[in-house]
């Protein structure tokens, strides 16, 4: 019979209306003003701390919603901005600098959605407000390190060939200075190099002195490979410390940018991102002269204690081998870092601990601080700074796992257990412009959005109504179910993101949404013009629109598919709600106004349609 829907369809369309106004609940509960109390490095998170917090509070009369003790934090929320500003005006001068209290915005949604892994859509930066950072990554370092590798590569080459020479040193612009004896022997060392090392360029000078650099195709390649591995370093880094709906992406040969929504606060995110936490295992000196003359291959490092050690300058192994790291305690109760290291890493450690037991090995810890000194550009220059967190004596081969001790607080041995099982940066990097954006602004943003969405969806349903009366106000329905499914869609989505762009694509959708019932309706008018039969102009009318609607959607989805290939940012949030949008409104028209229309009119003897 035409025109008749199964009862099975009508319960699949029931049971996902149900489970779109499910996920898209938890939007309606916003969020509330909070603030976030982390401990500095040396210091601990406890009872006292919050009591002491909850007393400034109450004798400066500013209430809050709710406390809870983390297990590394404090959240506080608050019900307005203004009671969140002044709490995080006496919380500050309360704490000092030993805290890192920050502004931040925690979901509101009670705890059954919350069981049920309902959340609110992600907001970008611009309707959640937030931080954004410029970050540049500091491309010397690489050279650097490129300059030190052809180093020691051909310090190897050269012993392991015994060709004699004068001084191998580093010269200025990354180059390597090599000065032979002889023709005989520069020549000869040219030749090899040229057969086996073709990412060398090498330049003969007078005097038999060569410089050796890196090839242009290699620098590139070790630029590149720095700037994509810190990209996909800071974005574990952030996720891990529980900020999420992150934006981490490339901008120019050199240039990182970072925005984190919900954190008002640059300290927090400042020392996020700007960590280093390089390790370096390197063996202990202990042949050196007594007279405190230093051999070429050693240098002088220090112990949080002050101690002078002098250690060998070739690392054992670096940070990069690291592959988990955990926190615990060891049986005098104090705080260590356990290291897991991959198989490279593994056989390399247990090799070097079998050949070198009873010797001392060093940990030192890395990091690079901004100097006070500041360039033409006003940007202050990278200083690395060395530290020996833990000596210890090999007493037995070890490989792949192994803790390190030596630090003073568990404060410190978190952060830096996370910070290692995120990833050492391949480069250092600096922050070079910074912009944050208030939760009045990104709020204005949404009630802009809002506005223009509903003014858009008010003015599509008075005319559907009045243009095809019960019609009009079936495409409504679908409309409004339209809407329900794409920000259920968009709050479940792992990777979308909902910026002012997104709004825009959300109220396109609507009006293609709107398209398509008026296709679907016209066909109708015109079928019945034609005589048709009523039942039958409206199985015609669906069946003979589908093709127009079906060809426009593909047109428009090719376009959203270019644009979130090539775009970037708030464009690729355009796209991917304009994509959804195109999915939910081909169901909602097509299936949506249909059943309702069926329900109606199915099956019955009708003169006459509302139309």
């Amino acid at each position: 019979m035409l025109n008749r829907y199964p009862l099975w369809k009508y319960l699949m369309l029931i049971l996902t209306l149900l489970i779109g106004l499910l996920y898209a609940l938890p939007n309606l509960y916003g969020e509330d003003p909070a603030i976030q109390i982390t401990s500095a490095r040396k210091k601990i998170m406890n009872k006292n701390i919050l009591t002491k917090i909850q007393n400034a509070l109450k004798q400066k009369n500013i209430e809050s919603k709710s406390v809870i003790l983390g297990s590394d934090d404090i959240l506080i929320r608050f019900i307005s901005t203004d009671l969140q500003l002044k709490g995080h005006e006496v919380i500050t001068r309360l704490l000092g600098k030993d805290y890192i209290v920050a502004l931040n915005l925690a979901p509101a949604i009670p705890k059954w959605l919350s069981m049920l892994s309902a959340n609110p859509m992600k907001l970008g930066l611009d309707l959640r407000g937030g931080v954004h950072f410029l970050v540049d990554v500091d491309m010397d370092t690489i050279m650097s390190k490129l300059q030190d590798n052809i180093l020691d590569k051909l310090r190897q080459t050269l012993t392991m060939q015994g060709m004699p020479y004068i001084n191998l040193l580093k010269g200025n612009q990354y180059e390597v200075l090599l000065r032979f004896r002889d023709t005989v022997s520069c020549d000869n060392f040219i030749k090899y190099l040229v057969s086996c090392h073709s990412d060398m360029v090498i330049q003969k000078h007078v005097g038999h002195l060569l410089t050796v650099r890196a090839s242009d195709q290699r620098i590139q390649t070790a630029r590149e490979y720095a700037l994509q591995q810190n990209i996909h370093i800071l974005r574990n880094r952030v996720t891990q410390l529980g900020l999420a709906d992150i934006l981490v992406q490339r901008q120019g040969e050199h240039r990182i940018i970072v925005e984190l929504p919900g954190i008002q606060d640059t300290a927090r995110a400042k020392e996020i991102l700007g960590a280093t936490a390089m390790l370096e295992f390197r063996l202990v000196n202990t042949m050196s002269d007594a007279n405190g003359v230093i051999p070429d291959d050693s240098e002088l490092k220090e112990t949080r204690d002050g101690q002078a050690v002098v250690v060998y300058k070739k690392a054992i192994l670096t940070g990069d081998h690291i592959i988990d790291s955990t926190y615990s305690t060891n049986e005098y109760n104090e705080p260590q870092v356990n290291i897991l290291l991959d198989n490279s890493g593994g056989n390399i450690m247990s090799s070097f601990t079998r050949k070198h037991i009873g010797k001392a090995i060093a940990t030192i810890f890395t990091e690079y601080r901004e100097r006070s000194k500041r360039d033409i550009n006003s940007h202050s220059a990278l200083e690395r700074h060395d530290e020996i967190i833990n000596l210890a004596r090999i007493q037995s081969s070890f490989g792949s796992s192994f803790c390190i001790s030596g630090i003073s607080y568990p404060q410190e041995a978190r952060q830096l257990t996370l910070l290692l099982r995120a990833g050492a940066l391949s480069a250092p990097i600096q922050i070079i412009e910074e912009r944050i954006i208030g939760p009045s602004l990104a709020l204005q943003n949404i009630k802009q959005g809002v506005t223009a969405c509903v003014c858009g969806v008010v003015a599509s349903i008075v005319f559907m109504i009045m243009r095809y009366k019960i019609f009009g106000l079936a495409a409504t329905c679908a409309l409004l179910a339209n809407l329900i499914l794409m920000v259920a869609i968009i709050s479940v989505l792992p990777g979308a993101t909902l910026t002012m762009p997104g709004i825009a694509g959300i109220v396109l959708t609507l009006v293609v949404a709107v398209d398509a019932n008026v296709l679907i309706n016209e066909r109708i008018r015109e079928e019945l013009r034609n005589q048709r039969s009523i039942q039958k102009a409206i199985d015609v009318g669906y069946q003979a629109a589908f093709s127009s609607i079906l060809d426009a959607n593909i047109t428009m989805l090719i376009k959203v598919i270019i644009l979130y290939a090539v775009g970037s940012g708030s464009i690729k949030g355009f796209a991917i709600t304009t994509g959804i949008g195109i999915a939910t409104s081909m169901f909602t028209s097509l299936v949506g106004t249909r059943a309702i229309i069926n329900l109606i009119y199915g099956g019955k003897r009708i003169h006459k349609l509302s139309i």
